[in-house]
């Protein structure tokens, strides 16, 4: 079953959409608080968004850049607005597709699951990639983390860090390791990488894991497992 979020300001049409997404077996969310659509994002976890473009406070673009900003989830626009330009800065501004009102519902649902399989399905390339350790389970393409039935929503920079701890976990990983993953050949300070540490950490506590981040002094950070046999 996949997480559908809409966020439309027409309640009739939310209202529908969600009625024909729930017929398919899914899970549809309405957001209904237009202030605060990133928190909602972030508390949903959802797999798709459709995403209306004339919005009360700010606009569907602006609601797009705040998403990309912490996931790769699919985004389809549904707007009235028919213009080429429309649709072109829908795109520029991270949405996959573009549906313009009055629309078919159908067409809606076969764009939905178009999307669908293209990023966890059976166009995938490869399948959906995951990582995990004793049933911690990193989506890095969704930039989505999960233990149990808790799901949490990550950065961009938060999905790397994790992703490379998990992947040579038990194992200890340098500073110089993670320095080169998260900024290249940029220099940073000591201070931005542990401002990004501690970031994790409070990313894991929200999961109910407590200290399986460990600082090796002067060499670098082990993401031990061994929490999970402790509990």
């Amino acid at each position: 079953m996949y997480k559908i979020l809409i966020v439309e300001d027409d309640p009739k049409i939310a209202g529908l959409l969600q009625s024909h997404i729930q017929k398919y077996g899914d899970e549809a969310i309405v957001i209904h608080d237009f202030d605060r659509v990133l928190d909602e994002f972030t508390a949903a976890a959802p797999h798709i968004v459709l995403l209306d473009v004339n919005l009360p406070s700010f606009d569907g673009y602006y609601w797009c850049r705040q998403i990309r900003q912490v996931s790769t989830c699919p985004i389809v626009f549904i707007s009235a607005r028919n213009e080429k330009m429309d649709q072109v800065m829908a795109l520029e501004n991270g949405g996959d597709d573009y549906i313009t009102k009055p629309f078919h519902y159908e067409i809606v649902m076969a764009k939905i699951r178009s999307q669908l399989r293209r990023v966890y399905g059976d166009y995938a390339a490869g399948g959906e990639r995951t990582v995990e350790q004793a049933g911690l389970v990193l989506y890095p393409e969704r930039m989505e983390l999960k233990l149990g039935d808790k799901r949490i929503s990550l950065t961009r920079k938060e999905t790397i860090l994790i992703e490379t701890l998990l992947e040579r976990s038990p194992r200890l990983v340098s500073r110089e390791t993670i320095l080169e993953k998260l900024w290249d050949d940029t220099f940073v300070d000591d201070n931005t990488l542990s401002v990004n540490i501690t970031r994790v950490r409070k990313r894991l506590a929200e999961l109910g894991i407590g200290e399986a981040l460990e600082t090796v002094r002067g060499s670098g950070y082990r993401l031990n497992m061994a929490w999970k046999d402790e509990a």
